[in-house]
């Protein structure tokens, strides 16, 4: 079964990598699929206009535009199309609703390509034996795949993304600049989150804070702990530790 990977970004790549079988890569910019195909054994850039249809079709795509990702390349998808598009909800609607008669899979890797591998999640949203076989891929790599539905993964990842992203780049911003001897082990670990989250790219992180809540439990949080005093920190600290 042979599978079309639309974005070659770091995802893309990732997965047209790690999935076992004959792989095309497409992106909106022809050269980065030209440089993502010599990069990977195996793979071939094909124009993001091909009429070329294959077994599986997934989407590699930004968040804001996976929706419309959907629609587009249908018509390129034999047999199923899945996403790793980092939401659920809105590209396993637009699945259901344009690919009725397909198989359907949605896959978010909670890692970076870099540290692969690691746990998938995934909504099976109308599994069969094309999505079963990329799943077996994933596995076979040794990476964990885990089920769950599209509303508990998106409401998750206000907590797992948007709220921890908004945690660490707010320590990094208020952080004074300060010798290194004075590290403690929080700020140390601190710090290297700030490395993580800043070692990225902005514009990821920017559609993960657009597309979930959770920013502003933070800020509402930080200010509550700033404005406590006596037993209403004690308070504070006992239910961060889950024993209040």
């Amino acid at each position: 079964m042979d599978m079309l990977v639309v974005g070659a970004g770091e995802m893309g790549r990732w997965i047209a990598h790690t999935a076992d079988r004959p792989v095309a890569v497409t992106d909106v910019d022809p050269a980065v699929a030209e440089r993502a195909a010599e990069s990977l054994d195996g793979v071939r850039a094909v124009p993001t206009d091909t009429d070329e249809t294959f077994d599986i079709v997934c989407l590699a795509v930004p968040i804001s535009v996976v929706e419309d990702a959907v629609e587009r390349y249908a018509p390129n998808a034999d047999r199923a199309m899945c996403d790793v598009s980092g939401v659920m909800t809105g590209p396993v609607e637009a699945m259901r609703a344009t690919l009725p008669d397909r198989e359907r899979v949605s896959l978010h890797p909670l890692f970076a390509a870099a540290n692969a591998p690691g746990n998938v999640a995934v909504v099976a949203d109308a599994p069969g034996p094309a999505t079963d076989a990329l799943r077996e891929d994933l596995r076979a790599a040794g990476n964990h795949l885990f089920e769950t539905t599209a509303a508990e993964h998106d409401t998750a990842m206000e907590t797992v993304q948007a709220a921890a992203h908004t945690a660490v780049l707010a320590y990094a911003l208020a952080a004074a600049d300060v010798r290194e001897e004075f590290a403690t082990p929080v700020s140390a670990a601190m710090d290297d989150l700030v490395a993580t989250v800043t070692g990225g790219t902005p514009r990821v992180y920017r559609e993960i804070q657009e597309t979930f809540a959770g920013a502003e439990r933070v800020a509402e949080a930080a200010r509550r702990i700033a404005d406590a005093e006596g037993e209403a920190f004690d308070e504070c600290y006992r239910e961060a530790r889950h024993d209040g």
